[in-house]
């Protein structure tokens, strides 16, 4: 059980989509109850406009959001680290949970395959957000 308010890092290789999206998800249904993060090992220079389109359609503003490098203080200062499904390579530190979510990469794919992967998101945020206990 987390008795202070949980970090949770995003972690995806160009930080642009999957990320972005689980972190505009989880802002969104946890409001300021958890500090949220999210970056990239190899970020790429904007957020993936479709995954910014899919997230408007409920009302999620990602315009505002850039694409962040991944650092190991990042890691350092989440309590949980999410990999997006994508081989992405995280440092390791002892008492963090780590899960990496199997998701399709949203780059490229036409608007009904990114709100697919948007809803699968949603569904990950909310069993995670279940699992965190906020005190």
């Amino acid at each position: 059980m987390l008795v202070s308010k949980p970090s949770v890092l995003f972690v995806c290789i160009h930080n642009a989509g999957r990320s972005q999206m689980a972190a505009g998800w989880l802002r969104h249904l946890a409001g300021d109850q958890v500090e949220v993060r999210s970056a990239g090992s190899e970020p790429a220079d904007q957020i993936n406009p479709v995954a910014v389109e899919a997230m408007r359609e409920f009302g999620i503003d990602l315009t505002g959001t850039t694409p962040h490098l991944l650092s190991t203080d990042d890691v350092q200062a989440s309590d949980v680290v999410i990999t997006m499904g994508c081989g992405d390579a995280c440092p390791f530190y002892p008492g963090k949970r780590y899960e990496d979510w199997k998701l399709t990469d949203p780059a490229g794919q036409p608007i009904e395959v990114v709100r697919q992967v948007r809803d699968e998101i949603r569904d990950q945020v909310e069993k995670l957000l279940a699992d965190l206990t906020i005190v």
